[in-house]
This record gives structure tokens, C-alpha cells and sequence, in this order.
């Protein structure tokens, strides 16, 4: 409850609690500022009136892993996890293995941003370099390396323990982001606790105008721009990197398994995306970063805008609106237009129609072998029309003519073979309702 108050005092929008009191049969623990999401050892407080959007998804732990995917009401996203990682004890034994390790990681490390904070029960000199001896921390180190990731800690301690009459402190609880958000993180500790871990409080500033960019869809990475002379320098740090990170990964030969050659797979992925964030320029694909969005139609959009505000506030007419975004269209349309002249022009006849076939793939331009029922095959265009004619147009059986010329009299004559090809030729060029369902352009 104290850490609930803090949060109140502190201004606090989610509040994370690791090894939460447990509540007794028909005794519920609630809060007045606070809406508590229950996880298996860990708690996770909203609070009631937050400008933000909380939706919880479930990446496996067991219940020591919660998270939350945050959306603010400009539009910015922002996942946010919540860790309690420790051995679980059934009547004083400690069991083997820790649930929150069996997270699918790679599912919750998907969001470009991204905040864990928790109870890690891990110590090593890389965040505590006052506790030399090191203990459970492969699992977390791995992680931090794996999706470069930053431990985020003041240096306080943040745990006591008793022991043999001797009290010592370790630094476990702390948060870990992304090296790309490291510079939006302040922290600070509360030491002034009832408990023997301490309140660790955490501030994601945000950049203004963050969250209303034109296109948050990465779609890629400016290579070319790395290779460049103006990036040599970092080219080849990001080479030399790549190479050693990669030099520690064992080599699959054709022993290996299927799992192995899967998780080496998506090793592989998560690392070069991960290098290329660290490293490349990201690139975000729309309309005004493509190639014939020149600086004069930049200019005249700016010009519409501000037509469009002043229309607003009365100061222009709504003629005046129209005939700038005429103007606007009209020079979109032309730069559309040259690209396209200078495509042609510049590459050959043959590269024009391949990616022509790319770009609008039609149907096949030969009509494939027919069969008759009696197993013929029909390959030149007459073959193939005297087919079609014969079964769409089947000839009657013995004596059905001749009973028809007698019901019928002079309304009824034989149909000859230049009837069928007058009727087809009629029916291909005329405009007549209905599907054409016997494909004459075939036939023709």
C-alpha cells in the first residue's frame, strides 16, 4: 500500500509490484486511485483517471511476466513490462527453473519501444559494481545483449539482507529500455520503505511533436547512405561488431536439428534488425518521400495549409482554397507525368515491358491445349474453335431433325456452320446484357 501512495504523491500513471501481499480467502486488496491488474507474482496498478490506453496482452511466465501495450492520445505507442524473476518454493524448496526466463521474449521484444522493470534477482558487476560476486545473471545478460538493451539504475542499492547477524545490500531492482530511449529515461530511488527492497520510480519524456509524424511504419534501412564516405568511420564499426557478435554462435552442419536451424534463423533476424536500428538511417516510406515529390510541390502544399487556416479564421474564401488545391494537384500530376517520361526514356524496350509484367500481370497470351472427349488434342486456333463450336453447340441425335421439320414447318431450317459463325461474330461485337460465358475472343 505504501508503494500505491508513492505513486499518488509521485504523480504516478502505473505502478509495478513484485511479490504483492497475498490476500486472504474473502479479503480483497483495492484502491481508491488505483485499478489492480493481478498477475501470479507480481501486480500491476493503473491509475483511474490515466490519459492513457492500457490493453494487456500475455507473452507466457507464468504469471511473473506481465505486459502492457500503452497508447497515448497522440497517437504514440509504448509496451510496458512488468518481471518478477525468481524460483518458485513449494513447502520451503526451491524448484528448478524460473518461470519468467519461459517468456517468449522474442514476441515481447517486437515493439520499437519498450520499458521492463522489475524484481530481477540477478547480480552482477555489469549493473552492481558493489557486489563483485556474480549469481543468476546469464538469463538477463543475454537479454540485455541479445536485444540491446540498457540497465537503467542510479548506483543505489535497492535490496537489504540479513545475514549472520550482517546486513548487506545488492542493486536487483531496476529498470532496462532500449538503447534508442536510454536518453528519455530519468529514475530516481525512495530508500524510505517498510520493506527490504526499495520504490524505484521511472520518467519517459517524450519529444515534442512526438506522435504525429506522417509514417511510424519502418520499412527499411538507408544502406546505401552507411556505405557512403561520410559514414565510413561507422561502416566499419558496425562491420567489426556484427563480426564478433556473430563469431560466437556456434556453426550448424548438417547434424544439426530442425529447432536448432529455427532458432538459429531467428537469432539471424532479430540481430540485423536490431544492428541495422542501431546503425542505418530508418527509412519511412509515403507519399512525400517519394521521387516526384519535388520541393515546389513541398512549397505549394505549405501554401494550401495555410490558406486552409486562414479560410478558417475567416481572412480567405473557400474559391481561394479550391484554386490552390487545383494548382497543388495539377503540379502532383505532372511531376507523376515526367517521372514517368524519364523511365521510358531512359532504360531499354525490354526492361520497360518486364516491369510492365511486374506491374499489371495479365492473363496467359496463348490458350492452352484442349482435349476432346475422345481424348484429341486441339492445338491450332481452327482445332480449338471447332471444338468450342462443337460443344456448345452439340449436333441432334438421329431422327431429331427431321421430326423437328415436320412439327415446325417453314419456321424452323437446319443451322448451318455460317449461321454459328455469323451468330458468334454477332454476339463478340455487340454490347448485349449478361456475361460473355463463352469466351469468343478464343474463337475469333
Amino acid at each position: 500500500m505504501m508503494a500505491l501512495e508513492t505513486g499518488i504523491v509521485w504523480g504516478a500513471d502505473v505502478v509495478m509490484l513484485q511479490e504483492p501481499y497475498v490476500e486472504r480467502e474473502g479479503y480483497n486488496i483495492s484502491h481508491p486511485g488505483y485499478r489492480l491488474i493481478r498477475g501470479g507474482r507480481t501486480m500491476t496498478a493503473v491509475r483511474r483517471d490515466t490519459h492513457l490506453e492500457f490493453s494487456e496482452v500475455d507473452k507466457g511466465g507464468d504469471g511473473d511476466v506481465q505486459g502492457f501495450d500503452i497508447r497515448y492520445p497522440s497517437g504514440r505507442k509504448m509496451r510496458l513490462v512488468n518481471v518478477y524473476d525468481q524460483l518458485r518454493q513449494e513447502g520451503g524448496v526451491r524448484r528448478q527453473g524460473r518461470p519468467a526466463q519461459t517468456a517468449r521474449w522474442n514476441e515481447i521484444m517486437e515493439q520499437e519501444k519498450i520499458l521492463l522493470g522489475g524484481d530481477w534477482n540477478a547480480h552482477s558487476d555489469r549493473w552492481d559494481p558493489q557486489y563483485p560476486p556474480k549469481r543468476d545473471a546469464n538469463c538477463l545478460e543475454n537479454l540485455i545483449d541479445e536485444y540491446d538493451l540498457i540497465d537503467v539504475t542510479d548506483g543505489e542499492e535497492t535490496h537489504s539482507n540479513m545475514r549472520n547477524g550482517e546486513t548487506s545490500g545488492s542493486l536487483i531492482d531496476f529498470f532496462i529500455i532500449k538503447a534508442s530511449m536510454a536518453d528519455k529515461l530519468e529514475t530516481s530511488t525512495e530508500l524510505a520503505t517498510t520493506s527490504d527492497h526499495v520504490i524505484v520510480c521511472a520518467q519517459v519524456r517524450c519529444d515534442e511533436g512526438e506522435g504525429v509524424k506522417v509514417s511510424s511504419k519502418i520499412t527499411g534501412w538507408d544502406i546505401d547512405g552507411l556505405k557512403s564516405k561520410e559514414e565510413e568511420e561507422n561502416y566499419k564499426k558496425a562491420q567489426e561488431e556484427l563480426g564478433d557478435k556473430s563469431s560466437k554462435r556456434s556453426v550448424l552442419n548438417d547434424k544439426s536439428s530442425g529447432d536448432e536451424l529455427q532458432r538459429e534463423a531467428e537469432w539471424i533476424q532479430r540481430n540485423f534488425v536490431n544492428h541495422l536500428n542501431r546503425h542505418c538511417k530508418k527509412v519511412k516510406v509515403c507519399a512525400r518521400s517519394k521521387r516526384w515529390w519535388t520541393v515546389e510541390i513541398a512549397e505549394n502544399r505549405k501554401f494550401l495549409g495555410s490558406i486552409q487556416r486562414a479560410r478558417k479564421k475567416g481572412e480567405a474564401s473557400q474559391q481561394q482554397v479550391k484554386k490552390q488545391r487545383s494548382n497543388l494537384r495539377r503540379m502532383i500530376r505532372q511531376s507523376k507525368k515526367e517521372m514517368r517520361r524519364k523511365f521510358l526514356t531512359s532504360d531499354r524496350r525490354d526492361q520497360v515491358w518486364q516491369a510492365l509484367r511486374y506491374t499489371k500481370p495479365g492473363g496467359q497470351q496463348t490458350t492452352k491445349i484442349l482435349r476432346s472427349r475422345t481424348g484429341e488434342v486441339a492445338e491450332s486456333w481452327e482445332d480449338k474453335a471447332e471444338l468450342i463450336k462443337e460443344e456448345a453447340f452439340p449436333k441432334p441425335l438421329k431422327g431429331v431433325e427431321r421430326k423437328a421439320q415436320e412439327e415446325g414447318g417453314d419456321k424452323w431450317k437446319k443451322i448451318t456452320d455460317e449461321d454459328i459463325r455469323m451468330a458468334l461474330f454477332d454476339q463478340s461485337v455487340k454490347k448485349v446484357a449478361g456475361p460473355d460465358r463463352l469466351g469468343f475472343k478464343a474463337i475469333r
